[in-house]
């Protein structure tokens, strides 16, 4: 388990997410007694990702925390984005994950690399 970070953003979980197929992969389960609130993703490519897409989210809905985003920029091995919900007019909103969730990223266009690194930044409270 990570660090317990009351006061700001941490590493909370690396995971190798295969987007030469279609699939959701789990990138953390809260554990007991604890709510997450997810800051952003960094994801880190094997190769070029072409026109693969991505959704982060809770497994039941996998776009509520962001929805499809087309990975077109990650052109070479290394290459890497962040990925989180981007302001507009209002304040921006995210969400609260709690005890026994399991935070997701859902390929939902396969034109990509196996072993992409996901690395998940967030605060993880005591409830």
């Amino acid at each position: 388990m990570p660090e317990l970070n009351e006061e700001g953003i941490s590493l909370i979980s690396t995971t190798l997410v295969d987007h030469s197929g279609i699939a959701p992969t789990t990138l953390y389960t809260v554990p007991a007694s604890f709510t997450f609130m997810p800051d952003h993703v960094k994801i880190k490519a094997a190769g070029d990702e072409g026109a693969t897409i991505i959704s982060l989210g809770l497994s039941t809905a996998l776009t509520d925390f962001c929805p499809n985003n087309t990975l077109s920029n990650l052109d070479i091995a290394n290459d890497m984005v962040i990925v989180r919900p981007i302001p507009n007019t209002t304040p921006l909103k995210s969400q609260v994950y709690t005890a026994g969730e399991i935070f997701q990223v859902d390929v939902t266009t396969n034109v990509g690399n196996a072993l992409n690194t996901y690395y998940l930044y967030g605060t993880l409270i005591a409830v």
